[in-house]
């Protein structure tokens, strides 16, 4: 009896299932589905007389925090707001663009992926030029102006007030939001000398010829104490690679300013980290001003471009021959204008990250004109590690493929290894806000510093931006001309002499973006293989993040504010040791 019951129960369902089935293919076939409304932005480009057509990326934001303008709310990370972006050419003052669901977006893919809602919204151009080369190419790209290619800051860049706008979403109605690029970013103002900093800038030959237009090179001068009263007394040099400081960094002549509104850094978890940074910038006041901190002659260089804010220091087919204008043009000048001793064994490198990588970089492609470098946390210095990529042997740099399951790369962790963005997250971004590596941002920078010249004059890509699969002819390239760790080994028995005692290196082995994992490989060589030996020093700090210098004495958030006081005493060992027979080793030591 139980079992015909369950049988009989059992038909009587799927009978009354195959009722309501029936039912409903019979509405949808009497009732189509109906489209979600549509959403388009229309941009209006203001009307100035004289102005001639715009070309630029035009980028439109969306937020949900009032806090803030749309145009500093997007980042990598899981708190980033909505961007959208597309090209435009030729647009005449007092014309609209519409931008639509074709735009590509981050972090969702297009406008028709954003739903219903309240946003504050904000439009802005990031304007391009067109450069002639001297290589043939006619490209168009955002030169910097003065604000180390920041889309969101750039001078000259046109872009909306934000205003709060309702997305409706009516079933298959159109709705159009309105905005107009009402504002103009101002020019960034020069920044002041001082009795200690001074600004110089030079027009360079080389780089000038290649982009067909002048071009320049500039530093942040930091003087000695005593450089007046000693007036024949020479210094060392030493070179802080970085990127784009409006002055010289963490140098500062007055005490903290206790009205200084306290600012959380998210990054380190610190309170009040601005007043931190000042409280250590003051610091270093006081004892490079002090009766015991060595002499020298620091300098920062300005290097922006049409790339990035800075040039990595190196020659290069998309950017131009940075390194040979910066060792060969701007060095001489400022050493010659300071008193600086001017020979190669006066001459030291030191950075971190991009800075890091420079600093190496230089060193082993002028290993003569330099006496020694201090790399922190460089930049991948060996592309079998690429950040958590092997761009020789992986296929694709988003994801970790196999047979049956695919695994996302990260791009950024903390020290617990939290993951904040993958890859694909952050080269989406990238494209967003530029196609052809004209982000301004850091995967562009390294294609377009590393990479042939495409067909079309822009850089070549390593990888497919939006699939991530990997070419394997530019990782060749790459390979041959800037991966570091390949470059020394297969040149060492050619250079090696001249590079004994001079290449140190420092990172954190929780480095926020892999950096660690190409310093091991690199670590490797320079331990067990090089003849002559290497004589430096690699180090690694314990779950240190980006970007840690060699000092285990201090939490990264403070030993990143002492660069200059880390590397003074090892810089001043080196020279002493090394200089040549009759050199110049008092008359800076007072």
């Amino acid at each position: 009896m139980r079992i015909t019951s369950v049988v009989h129960f059992a038909a009587r369902a799927l009978f009354l299932a195959s009722i309501a089935a029936a039912t409903m293919n019979a509405q949808a076939r009497a009732e189509p589905a109906v489209e979600p409304g549509k959403l388009e932005i229309r941009v209006a480009f203001p009307a100035e007389p004289g102005a001639g057509p715009l070309d630029g990326r035009l980028l439109v934001m969306l937020s949900t925090d009032p806090a803030a303008e749309p145009r500093f709310q997007i980042r990598e990370n899981p708190r980033t707001q909505q961007i959208l972006g597309m090209n435009v050419e030729g647009v005449k003052p007092g014309s609209e663009v519409v931008l639509d669901g074709a735009a590509l977006g981050f972090p969702l893919e297009s406008l028709d992926a954003v739903p219903a809602g309240k946003y504050h919204i904000q439009a802005l151009l990031h304007k391009y030029e067109t450069f002639r080369r001297a290589d043939g190419h006619v490209v168009k790209l955002p030169m910097d102006r003065g604000e180390g290619q920041q889309w969101n800051r750039a001078p000259g860049n046109l872009y909306s007030t934000p205003r709060e706008v309702l997305v409706e979403r009516k079933p298959g109605a159109t709705q159009t939001l309105r905005v107009t690029l009402d504002k103009t970013i101002p020019p960034i103002a020069d920044p002041p000398s001082t009795k200690y900093i001074k600004h110089e800038r030079i027009q360079s030959e080389r780089l000038t010829k290649f982009w067909g237009r002048p071009m320049y090179l500039g530093a942040h001068v930091l003087i000695p104490e005593g450089f007046d009263s000693h007036p024949d007394a020479r210094y060392p040099l030493a070179i802080f690679h970085g990127h784009h400081p409006r002055t010289f960094g963490g140098f500062r002549e007055t005490p903290p300013d206790d009205k200084l509104k306290p600012e959380y850094s998210e990054r380190f978890h610190m309170t009040a980290y601005n007043r931190v940074s000042e409280e250590y910038a003051y610091q270093f006041y006081r004892e490079w001003t002090g009766p015991d901190y060595p002499r020298m002659v620091i300098i920062e260089i300005q290097h922006a471009n049409p790339y990035y804010d800075d040039s990595y220091a190196v020659n290069s087919a998309n950017l131009g021959p940075y390194g040979d204008a910066i060792t060969y043009e701007l060095i001489p000048y400022l050493e010659k204008k300071y008193r600086c001793l001017g020979s190669g064994w006066a001459r030291f490198l030191y950075g971190g990250s991009t800075g890091g990588w420079e600093a190496l970089a230089v060193q082993l492609f002028y290993p003569t004109e330099y006496n020694g470098c201090y790399a922190a946390c460089p930049d991948p210095i060996d592309f079998r590690a690429y950040t958590v990529v092997d761009i020789y042997q992986d296929k694709n740099a988003y994801f970790d493929e196999g047979p049956w399951h695919k695994v996302a790369r990260p791009a950024t962790r903390d020290y617990l290894g939290h993951i904040s963005s993958t890859l694909e997250d952050s080269n989406r971004l990238e494209l967003v806000l530029g196609d052809k590596s004209r982000s301004g941002q850091q995967w562009d920078i390294w294609e377009a510093v590393y990479s042939p010249v495409g067909p079309d004059g822009y850089p070549r890509r390593i990888w497919d931006k939006k699939t991530g699969v990997i070419d394997r002819k530019v990782a060749e390239y790459w390979r041959d001309h800037y991966d570091l760790r390949h470059i020394m080994e297969r040149d060492w028995p050619r250079i090696g002499k001249d590079l004994a005692g001079k290449i140190n290196i420092y990172v954190g082995d929780m480095d926020s973006y892999y950096l660690n994992n190409a310093v091991y490989l690199t670590e490797e060589f320079l331990k067990k293989t090089t003849n002559p030996p290497y004589g430096g020093e690699v180090l690694y700090g314990d779950r240190a993040e980006h970007c840690w210098n060699g000092d285990p004495t201090r939490p990264n958030a403070l030993s990143r504010l002492r660069y200059h006081q880390m590397y003074a005493p090892k810089i001043v060992e080196r020279l002493l040791k090394t200089a040549p027979a009759g050199a110049d080793v008092k008359s800076w030591r007072y």
